[in-house]
């Protein structure tokens, strides 16, 4: 933050202490106001805008605490460093309490002065970061910005839009890639956690010896190397919202850990006797059907009961192939933005290519995918041969004959060039030269509507 946008105002009425610390603030660069008693500090506040209060508590009528609250209540951004002769401990913790940034007795070092105010110029500086961020992750996962229009994803939308604010816990069921924790973070930024922390957690990642403490944390002395008490991620998500991924891999001591918290809203931590209430709305999500494993004694029935209070089932994206040409263009978009590249759409036969293909990867190889075509294109239009060879290869060309319906001659020429186009592996030149055209025009017709 550049010293000269800094706006600081010093109160005290020791005019030889006001006078000192204006001109050595002046010195390095900030701007400086002064008020000499508590009423005018806080009619300064009432038409001024100030990024930090240096003042002293003990005053006349309106001493510091009272200048500090009033700022507080009409300009809670601004920060307030409190200077006193009389330090007391109480003094202290009540000023911390009621908001200030820091307390300083006096005599005070001017380096400590310059040092605080750094400091709270740094903090000032991390908060307005984070909140652009959240900003951008309210917007990033709103509703709206979830990409797809089939009749299956709508009712996913739904079912956010009426279960975000509720407590209970949610159940995410589809296969690997089709964008579970996406949906997890949308529910958490749209609901009245927001402003507190989303933690994801992979289970298949996490070891299964130190999987307990991971999740609900330990006391020093709990295992051999806790050498000291650790927070679990319950814990840290308190207040807002933990995703567990892929519970299958829970282990049945976890399990009933886990069914405690749902059922008491409370953990232990490994090795430890007391209680710990926390508020964390859990959602969680699986790959497999979990029926199977509660048949073979691997997952608590109980447990799937509490899960299964509410269920959202993602589709697979080969059965959602409306919404391919939608997230391919979104994809692209971002990673043209991206990579600083200029690419504005597909031709016809590369949307018809990524339309047909099966995706077993869900939507996460599909962003994949577009991502190394965007890469490595050097077109303006990603074109059938910019895609992974993989996904041509996989699909199976329909034989070139007159189709059923009648359609336009440039569908037909489109169809056999892109048939051409394929049997060559995607060489351009040998295919211009079997079509008998240069490769402009074999560019142009891959480009048509």
């Amino acid at each position: 933050m550049d010293r000269t946008s800094v706006h600081l105002l010093i109160v005290d009425d020791d005019r030889v202490t006001l006078d000192l610390l204006k001109e050595v603030l002046l010195k390095e660069g900030y701007r400086v106001s002064t008020a000499s008693s508590g009423e005018e500090a806080i009619a300064l506040g009432m038409d001024h805008l100030f990024d930090i209060v240096i003042t002293d508590v003990r005053m006349g009528n309106k001493d510091g605490m009272e200048v500090l609250k009033s700022f507080k209540k009409t300009s809670p951004e601004t920060s307030v460093i409190m200077i006193t002769a009389f330090g007391s401990m109480d003094t202290a913790i009540e000023a911390i309490r009621e908001g200030a940034f820091d307390y300083i007795s006096k005599p005070f070092k001017l380096e400590e002065i310059k040092f605080t105010i750094k400091r709270s110029l740094e903090q000032r500086k991390i908060l307005e970061e984070n909140k652009s961020y959240r900003r951008e992750l309210l917007e990033k996962y709103q509703i709206k910005n979830v990409v797809g229009r089939t009749p299956q994803m709508l009712q996913v939308y739904k079912t956010i839009a009426r279960v975000a604010d509720s407590k209970s816990t949610i159940l995410l069921f589809g296969e690997r890639g089709t964008g579970k924790e996406l949906i997890a973070r949308s529910i958490h930024y749209n609901s009245n956690r927001n402003n507190r922390p989303f933690i994801p957690v992979d289970c298949a990642s996490l070891v299964e010896t130190l999987m307990e403490s991971e999740l609900f944390g330990h006391v020093r002395g709990a295992f051999t190397g806790a050498y000291a008490a650790k927070r679990g991620l319950f814990e840290e998500a308190d207040g807002g919202t933990l995703f567990l991924d892929e519970i299958s891999n829970l282990p049945l001591s976890v399990q009933s850990k886990l069914l405690r918290f749902l059922q008491e809203h409370e953990i232990k931590r490994v090795g430890g006797v007391e209680s710990v209430k926390v508020d964390v709305r859990v959602v969680v999500a699986t790959n497999q059907p979990l029926e199977p494993l509660i048949k073979n004694g691997k997952f608590r029935e109980d447990l799937f009961d509490r899960f299964n209070v509410v269920s959202i089932t993602l589709p697979p994206l080969r059965e959602r192939k409306e919404d391919i040409p939608l997230l391919a263009n979104h994809f692209l978009q971002q990673f043209s933005t991206e990579n600083h590249k200029h690419i504005s759409h597909f031709s016809p036969a590369a949307l018809e290519i990524l339309t047909r293909y099966s995706w077993p990867g869900n939507i996460r190889e599909l962003e994949h995918k577009i991502e190394r075509a965007v890469i490595l294109s050097n077109h303006p239009v990603i074109l059938p041969e910019d895609l992974p060879g993989k996904i041509p290869e996989e699909i199976k060309e329909t034989e070139f004959s007159f189709p059923e319906e009648l359609l336009p001659l440039k569908e037909v020429e489109r169809r056999y060039v892109l048939k051409v186009l394929r049997e060559t592996g995607g060489n351009k030149k040998k295919a211009s030269e079997i079509l008998g055209i240069d490769r402009t025009t074999l560019y142009r017709i891959l480009e048509k509507e």
